[in-house]
């Protein structure tokens, strides 16, 4: 993982955890701007190590389409269910509770898991 992303995840944790939290108002809606930030990254280096770097050119929604289209794991459709989740608290609408500290926790959490096979070296071939 590049260390954007790993940066972002460190920052989303930190305000989970309440660090600075007390100065942003918004902090939950924070921390998932900065966990779905860093998902996207992530899948942008994602498609880099496939060679496919042109798929970063097109909306993160079509890109999310081609993940599950390219790859059906639990863990992708983990991912595209999470940057869906974290894509509606990013926007704020009157009406509607800011994510919970134990939804931040799981979309992190889904994201980590995500970091690591991204980071993961691709399987040796014989």
């Amino acid at each position: 993982m590049s260390a954007e992303p790993r940066s972002l995840l460190v920052h989303a944790r930190a305000l989970l955890d309440g660090e600075g939290a007390s100065s942003i108002r918004a902090w939950p809606r924070a921390c998932a701007l900065l966990t779905r930030q860093a998902l996207e990254e992530l899948l942008a280096c994602h498609w880099g190590q496939l060679g496919w770097t042109g798929l970063t050119d097109a909306s993160a929604r079509s890109q999310f389409i081609c993940l599950a289209t390219l790859e059906d794991t639990p863990l992708t459709g983990s991912v595209i269910v999470t940057w869906v989740e974290l894509s509606n608290a990013c926007h704020l609408h009157a009406y509607e509770l800011a994510p919970t500290a134990d939804e931040l926790l799981r979309w992190i959490e889904v994201v980590e898991l995500f970091a690591a096979q991204v980071t993961r070296p691709p399987p040796a071939q014989s």
